[in-house]
């Protein structure tokens, strides 16, 4: 069943209460009017003692020829006054909307006060400046974000890239260097470039992630098997960081989605489980159908993160690290996308983060609904 739009509502509500007036009014006029007129008419043959010869009587009566004509007269005439009143009113209003339309911009002014008979429009009004203004703000906070994440990113990639250019600067000039310090050298170089790359991407996720829509390319997906090979994949960058997988994938579970934009999904949220998680201990990773939707959950050990900070966990450019460490963390885009995507997918996600465990839950619908 279609709902209607509250807005086109309040509009019609609104319409429908002012020509309810206006046209009360008229029926209000035209009964004390025709009262009036009879009630002239009743008294003029029943309370005076007319004379044939008496001026009065002469115009009594002829006033009396003519009152049907006089009659639609008068009824002609107040039409107009109570039109002209009803439509002088709109217009004062629409003087009032006017006014208070220019000062929806203007976020730091007195709140917008309006007629009573406007009174709800004004409420919606004031609301409205208040989440513009909301928005403004946190768009120049993401804005500034944005800024002094590149302006750090682009300090962060002198580190490796010096790094690089004197270890190999070092192999090039020292020909008689002996194979093991070669060879640690190279590894250092190759390390630094990685952390190099990682970087220069960051950049890129930024450009993407502000200029460009994501479009989905849905197919059916075994995602019990994405999830395992994801988890097999990352194996080596958790036994480096001394981690342990804990997994409970129930088998052959399938998803009609885009196999590519929901695998990066997973892949943020593990690597921020990586990230964040105390060494030596487990990341879990569990896949379970609940009716028409899939849950999958990615819970590590790691900091318990404040309440203040896991309700912006999600914003564009938000790190948890506030150090700002070269080593850990992104652009603070990873979950943003993360959850631009799940939402188009048609699912949810959340995040928890109680005693010392931080769980991101993701619900994912069987099959690809409706997609604006």
């Amino acid at each position: 069943m279609n709902r209607r739009n509250p807005e086109r509502l309040f509009q019609s509500k609104m319409t429908k209460r002012l020509f309810s007036r206006y046209f009360l009014s008229l029926i209000g006029f035209f009964i004390g009017f025709l009262i009036l007129y009879l009630s002239v008419i009743w008294a003029g043959h029943n309370l005076f003692v007319w004379q044939s010869d008496n001026l009065l009587y002469s115009l009594f009566r002829r006033l009396e020829t003519l009152s049907p004509l006089l009659f639609l007269l008068g009824l002609l005439a107040g039409w107009i006054i109570i039109t002209f009143v009803f439509f002088s009113k709109i217009v004062r209003y629409l003087d009032e909307l006017a006014h208070a339309a220019k000062r929806l911009t203007e976020p730091e002014a007195s709140p917008i006060v309006l007629s009573d008979t406007l009174k709800e429009l004004q409420d919606e009004l004031n609301q409205v400046r208040e989440r513009a203004a909301s928005q403004a703000r946190m768009a120049r906070e993401a804005e500034q974000r944005k800024n002094d994440l590149i302006v750090y990113l682009a300090h962060d990639l002198k580190t490796p890239l010096t790094s690089v250019i004197g270890y190999l600067t070092l192999l090039h000039d020292e020909p008689q260097i002996s194979t093991a310090l070669q060879s640690r050298y190279l590894g250092i170089a190759l390390n630094k470039s990685q952390r190099l790359e990682d970087l220069i991407n960051e950049f890129f996720d930024i450009t993407r992630f502000n200029l460009t829509s994501i479009t989905l390319e849905p197919e059916q997906i075994h995602l019990s098997r994405m999830l395992e090979q994801l988890a097999s994949e990352f194996s080596p960058i958790l036994a480096e960081k001394e981690l342990t997988w804990t997994l409970d994938i129930a088998p052959d579970v399938y998803v009609f989605c885009d196999s590519a934009k929901l695998e990066r999904v997973f892949d943020n949220l593990i690597r921020n489980a990586i990230n964040y998680s105390y060494p030596k201990s487990p990341v879990f990773l569990s896949l379970i159908p609940v009716r028409e939707y899939v849950k999958i959950c990615v819970e590590n050990r790691g900091r318990t993160i404040p309440p203040e900070k896991l309700e912006r966990i999600f914003d564009q450019f938000f790190r948890l690290d506030s150090s700002r460490s070269s080593s850990t963390g992104g652009a603070g885009l990873g979950l943003a996308i993360a959850k631009e995507l799940v939402e188009r997918f048609g699912g949810s996600i959340r995040a928890q983060s109680v005693d010392e465990r931080v769980s991101f839950t993701v619900l994912l619908p069987l099959s690809l609904r409706k997609i604006s």
